[in-house]
């Protein structure tokens, strides 16, 4: 680790500190403001972005980048309408900052208030998805939080072209560039500094990216962690599902993107209706999904493969899916809490008994009812969007957009009051 690489973190830190103090007091004209012009930049840049990101995409190729992760890098005019329609729809959020979660006032007099406040500096640490870019830098913005981003190598010149848009939009609206700042280094120790050595500047860390990098983020960090390490999403098919619904669930959650944490990794089926295995997994094969099943599973076509004790625990990001026959709603609980990660778990039924009894007792950051697993989603949650999702119990749970990054104080006023 260099010396002028560390000075260079260090001044990141500093300015990133001073950035969210005047952030802090902005108003949300002014946070908007700046979100409304970058969404036109990015707009009137879209070749440019769309050039770098060729060249991104152009390196990883000969590096031997991983399918999943192309594609997570990739970027299209399409992709880059929806970030700038995403910074919009958050300008349509209400302000979270001096919100009153709570007032009270005590037999004494004194006035009690709990509010809503940003957490400061936010250290976001991601791969290849450019449009976390934007998407991470505007959620900070709006919650009135500094972020420093670091993004992966692989997609260095797209996040530096989706950075200058924002930095556009903050002069625009007056405010300090510093509040949302990109590493301009692709060099990994820059990751080791922010983990181990800014935590007089940096007040939580928020990895987005492969198993490797959030369990080493949440190893090394000195400053808590918000994410999840794996997405090891369950669809539960009832025996009182209505086949043609379930069908379509699957599929959806499976194979629209499966490179996403909430595509469906595991398919749970009632034993009470084989059929529905049967249909299920032919629909899968002749989708181009590779199955890996149990027993009853591998009787149904001779391409389905045997799965091992690993698959029920693997995210496979891929056109891959483990099928497991379980006996009813409690088969399924359990094999979600032996084998689940907490991420995102669906039950297809038209049994609402059978159905509240999947959504109380499973213990999964989302669950769903009658509905893809696909929209573990902020943006779906009509959040304007997300940092993440966070398996975590304390302080964020679920998808982490504006309210998730921020915490309160308490204001207290009296007229002259002393304790006893």
């Amino acid at each position: 680790m260099s010396d002028a690489l560390a000075l260079k973190m260090r001044q990141l830190g500093l300015d990133a500190v001073n950035a969210a103090e005047q952030l802090a007091q902005a108003t949300p004209v002014q946070k908007n403001r700046a979100l409304e012009f970058a969404a036109l930049d990015l707009r009137s840049c879209t070749n440019q972005i769309l050039s770098e990101n060729t060249a991104d995409i152009s390196e990883a190729v000969a590096r031997g980048l991983a399918n999943a992760l192309l594609d997570r890098l990739k970027l299209d005019a399409t992709r880059i309408e929806a970030m700038a329609r995403g910074l919009e729809e958050i300008t349509q959020l209400a302000d979270p900052i001096g919100t009153i979660l709570a007032q009270w006032t005590r037999p004494n007099g004194l006035v009690i208030q709990r509010i809503r406040v940003p957490l400061g500096v936010i250290g976001i640490i991601y791969e290849s998805r450019p449009n976390v870019t934007a998407d991470a830098g505007a959620l900070c913005l709006k919650s009135g939080n500094a972020v420093i981003l670091r993004g992966g190598s692989e997609s260095m010149r797209s996040n530096a072209a989706i950075h200058a848009c924002l930095v556009r939009g903050l002069r625009a609206a007056g405010l300090p560039e510093a509040c949302i700042a990109l590493v301009p280094t692709t060099d990994r120790a820059a990751v080791g500094i922010m983990l181990g050595q800014m935590g007089e500047f940096i007040d939580v860390i928020v990895p987005r990216g492969g198993k490797s990098l959030v369990a080493r983020v949440q190893a090394e960090a000195r400053v808590p962690v918000i994410g999840h390490l794996e997405g090891i999403c369950h669809v539960y098919v009832d025996g009182d599902a209505d086949l043609t619904m379930a069908k379509n669930i699957v599929l959806n959650a499976k194979m629209r993107r499966t490179g996403i944490c909430g595509a469906a990794e595991a398919l749970l089926v009632d034993r009470a209706v084989l059929a529905n295995l049967t249909a299920l997994i032919k629909m899968l094969l002749e989708a181009g999904v590779e199955v890996r099943a149990d027993a009853e599973g591998c009787q149904v076509d001779s391409r389905v493969l045997r799965a091992t004790e690993e698959d029920w625990s693997t995210e496979y990001l891929d056109a891959i899916i483990s099928v497991r026959v379980v006996a009813g709603v409690d088969g399924a609980i359990a094999h979600i809490k032996r084998y689940g990660s907490a991420h995102t778990e669906s039950i297809v039924t038209e049994n609402n008994a059978t159905a509240e009894k999947f959504l109380s007792r499973v213990d999964s950051a989302i669950v769903l009812h009658n509905a893809s697993t696909q929209f573990a989603d902020g943006g779906e949650f009509g959040m304007g969007g997300e940092i993440g999702i966070s398996t975590d119990k304390f302080h964020a749970r679920g998808p982490v957009g504006v309210e998730q990054l921020t915490s309160y104080k308490y204001v207290v006023r009296g007229e002259g009051q002393i304790r006893d």
